[in-house]
């Protein structure tokens, strides 16, 4: 009574557990997997940091102001003259010889605000924000890099998981098959029609099949927790996975489009092209240190004895003028320097954009072969199953031997495996099709079949 008291109580334990499973389906999971991944998060912190860089090269159009307080206390001459003139107490005394060659210490207390504004610098401003800008286009791409990656990482574990339930259903089936092969066996040879060998090969096959169980139960758990990590969840979480491992539908335009499209949309091919337009607004920038630096200053001061009296204030307005003429060839190899990164980064984007489109074509192909797998296994499978019940009737008629019965059950396990394979694998191309196509989203109609 106690042992059927435990058993009813593991049953409505383990019911209770798998009616809390949550639901699941593949754009959940990819939706899970976009919110949770750290690596994106830190993609996006670096696009806003982008921004502010840009905001800071701007501030080269607009003025700088500056305040200075400061305190000087000397028996110098030179400084006492001077600052009793701005202090505006300079008396007919001050100019007698011995307070002229040996004044007494004096304290002056400097207050001053001073205003410039850069007129011209040859664009250095202009192509500062130009890079800035470039800069932030690419750390938008880097988080549109990383949104596909963790989107095809999650996609990928889902299916692989899906692809493990359904192995692990097809071993099930086959151990069933296996244990009715084996009454099978025992029913014809207590009819003395078989020996005690054929008894013991079916024994062997079900201890072959139920091994094989054994192993896709594992891999079962451990494309479960691979699962988990992905969508950044504890390894433990169960999940009753919704999307059934069947063919996808998506991605059928040519292949002409998807390659047009990855030339346009893929991340790499766009990161390589802001690296060549950066390369060029930074090869402007060194030319234009070849012109002058124009600009502007506006000063007011005020000099005092004390903290705030016996003082005097002034003014003064300046334009300057800095051109450097020569300094060692140094901006000529500067300049050259650029030159050369310009033409390494053109080079770079060259050879990315025959590697996308080899990429998408790999992509294309791999979908194409799994399409055609699935319709051959497809035949195989039903080819399969028909030969092992028209088997099975013959064994137990006498006509076939238990050698015929095991191989076309290895046939039909086998020919299953392979179907199941293929539609993984369909599904995988469709997906890595939208990658190499630059056009894998979390919306992407190859995850919604």
């Amino acid at each position: 009574m106690q042992t059927k008291f435990r058993s009813v109580l593991g049953l409505l334990c383990l019911t209770g557990r798998l009616a809390a499973q949550e639901t699941l389906s593949l754009p959940q999971a990819v939706q899970l997997a976009l919110r949770q991944n750290k690596a994106l998060q830190a993609s996006k912190s670096t696009v806003k940091g982008s921004e502010a860089h840009t905001r800071g090269a701007r501030s080269g159009y607009y003025p700088t102001l500056n305040y200075n307080e400061s305190a000087t206390r000397s028996n110098n001459p030179v400084f006492a003259f001077g600052s009793l003139l701005t202090q505006h107490q300079f008396g007919s005394e001050n100019f007698q010889i011995g307070p002229l060659n040996r004044p007494n210490a004096l304290d002056n207390f400097r207050s001053s605000l001073v205003a410039q504004q850069t007129l011209f610098n040859g664009g250095q401003t202009k192509h500062a924000i130009q890079a800035s800008r470039i800069l932030e286009q690419a750390a938008s791409v880097d988080v549109q890099r990383t949104e596909t990656e963790v989107t095809y990482d999650a996609v990928r574990a889902y299916l692989d998981a899906v692809l493990s339930e359904a192995e692990l259903k097809a071993a099930e089936e086959a151990v069933k098959s296996a244990n009715a092969d084996l009454q099978r066996a025992e029913n014809v040879h207590q009819a003395g029609m078989s020996t005690d060998a054929d008894v013991l090969s079916i024994r062997v096959h079900l201890a072959r099949v139920k091994e094989q169980r054994i192993r896709r139960t594992a891999d079962l758990a451990i494309a479960r927790a691979a699962l988990n990590d992905a969508l950044g969840q504890s390894l433990d979480e169960q999940y009753d996975l919704t999307t059934p491992l069947i063919r996808s539908s998506a991605n059928s335009d040519p292949l002409q489009a998807f390659e047009k499209q990855a030339q346009d949309k893929r991340p790499e091919q766009l990161r390589m092209k802001y690296a060549s337009d950066l390369a060029s607004a930074q090869l402007a920038r060194e030319r234009s240190a070849l012109f002058p630096v124009i600009s502007v200053q506006a000063a007011l001061e005020a000099d005092r004895q004390t903290f705030v009296i016996r003082g005097g204030a002034n003014w003064t307005v300046a334009a300057s003028l800095n051109w450097n003429l020569f300094n060692g060839f140094r901006d000529k190899e500067q300049i050259e320097e650029a030159h050369q990164n310009l033409l390494s980064a053109k080079a770079a984007q060259e050879r990315m954009s025959s590697a996308v489109s080899l990429e998408v074509r790999r992509a294309w192909e791999e979908m194409q072969a799994a399409q055609e797998r699935i319709v051959v296994s497809e035949v195989t499978v039903a080819q399969a199953q028909e030969s092992l019940r028209i088997t099975q009737n013959r064994y137990q008629a006498g006509l076939s031997t238990v050698a015929d019965l095991l191989r076309t059950e290895a046939a039909l396990l086998d020919s299953r495996t392979e179907y199941l394979s293929a539609l993984h694998d369909q599904r995988i191309a469709t997906v890595q099709l939208d990658v190499a196509a630059g056009r894998l989203t979390a919306d992407s109609a190859s995850l919604k079949d």
